[in-house]
């Protein structure tokens, strides 16, 4: 038997069965018996503003697969192009379907001079990494007139290419500009993450050779952030997407929403929480002052996961790998004696308080060499292909234009009063 609730107007006296339906019912089924009532949820907790096929989470038992493959298998197995083709064809890829894909990604790398020279180059000598970022892959638009046909599949997937394969260029380039180093330009006879590696780190070297241990652990990283359902980003991708606005534009929306402390820079924060503690001699101090309600215990806990973040464990593994190139992080020993006391703690595991992505992948990106400005930028590059993967998807769902309703709680109608005589 289906699943259903049934609901009584005590007005009227009218029931209505509504049915559950993969966890939720429908506001249409609502509105029959409602009309003219809407549901006041703020920050979306309870609703679901769309229907989606690419990401599935189950944060109660720590699930997190992309289009039904785990994750934990794809980061062991796959590369994050192999994972990005996913994502947005529903599919793997043949071998010659990716090596079609990998060229064409490849070929794209390269961004506009002017991007660099009349854009990129205007900003203050200090600028944040991730403003140029938003700023640069909105003026994108300017450069790629056809963008705006997004009903042209040929058009459509041109983009897609343009903006996976010039995300980590430009991020690079961003990087280079805010330390006062010159553009590098991308080496096509590097894999993904190896050529982002040599656009960040090239010196004078004629060829830029990145360890593959270090290589292969940005990729799994890149691989962790591709997708996550429905976040505050990929929501700004959908909402500035629904009113058919072009990818670049709708792209930077969702870079700027990543920038915000509370989405792209939570792993920001569990780095200078780590550093604030100083050594593992003052974590149990902390962790006390945390419980006492003074401060906060960063990458613990998240909106969606109610056990271990299926990521985290994932990411644990690979900085043991990280490590081993770059030599330990020193904050290392304090996040490690940190997750052992409040895994141990019944005031965080009552509370579901356990580590998520955000809480090694800064240490693994410290160790790598990359500042503390670039961590949105790096989360960036990876989620690009999941904001593109649900652009596309509501395009072909032709769905409708964003429009929340709100309760309106101001003043009730009042008539102008002259300024002479306020």
């Amino acid at each position: 038997m289906t699943d259903s609730i049934s609901i009584t107007d005590n007005r009227t006296g009218e029931t209505l069965e509504i049915p559950i339906v993969n966890g939720g019912v429908s506001a249409a089924e609502w509105s029959k018996i409602l009309p003219g009532t809407w549901f006041y949820d703020p920050a979306f907790m309870s609703t679901a503003a769309c229907e989606s096929a690419i990401t599935y989470l189950d944060g109660e038992a720590g699930i997190l697969r992309y289009r039904g493959y785990p994750i934990e298998q794809l980061a062991e197995q796959s590369t994050y192009l192999e994972v990005a083709y996913l994502l947005l064809f529903g599919e793997l890829p043949s071998a010659a379907e990716f090596e079609v894909w990998r060229r064409e990604i490849t070929l794209h790398t390269f961004i506009h001079e002017n991007v660099r020279k009349r854009f990129l180059e205007g900003f203050h000598y200090d600028a944040h990494p991730m403003g140029m970022l938003v700023s640069a892959v909105a003026a994108l638009s300017t450069f790629y007139l056809d963008a705006k046909e997004i009903f042209d599949p040929e058009s459509r997937q041109k983009q897609i290419i343009r903006l996976i394969a010039k995300m980590p260029t430009l991020a690079a380039a961003a990087h280079r500009f805010s330390v006062g180093m010159p553009f590098v330009y991308p080496d096509n006879s590097l894999d993904f993450a190896s050529n982002f590696l040599s656009m960040m780190w090239k010196v004078a070297e004629p060829r830029f050779e990145a360890n593959p241990v270090l290589a292969r652990a940005l990729d799994v990283l890149f691989i962790l952030h591709a997708d996550h359902e429905q976040n505050c980003s990929t929501t700004a991708m959908r909402v500035v997407g629904s009113s058919h606005a072009d990818p670049y534009s709708a792209t930077a929306a969702a870079c700027a929403a990543l920038y915000g402390p509370r989405h792209g820079g939570a792993n920001e924060a569990v780095i200078r929480m780590l550093t604030e503690i100083g050594s593992v001699d003052e974590v149990p101090a902390f962790v006390a002052a945390v419980k006492q309600g003074h401060g906060r215990l960063q990458g613990f806990g998240h909106r969606v996961y109610k056990s271990y973040d299926p990521r985290a464990k994932i990411i644990k593994r690979t900085a043991d790998e990280v490590f081993e190139v770059t030599g330990k992080n020193p904050l290392l020993d304090i996040a490690l004696k940190l997750e052992e006391i409040a895994l141990n703690d019944e005031y965080f595991t009552s509370r579901r308080l356990y580590p998520n992505v955000d809480f090694y992948s800064g240490l693994i990106y410290q160790a790598m060499g990359f500042p503390l400005e670039m961590f949105p930028v790096l989360f960036a590059i990876a989620r690009t292909v999941g904001w593109l993967a649900h652009w596309q998807e509501l395009l072909d769902q032709d769905a409708r234009i964003a429009r929340p309703r709100q309760l309106y709680i101001g003043p009730e109608s009042r008539d102008y009063v002259p300024i002479g005589q306020r």
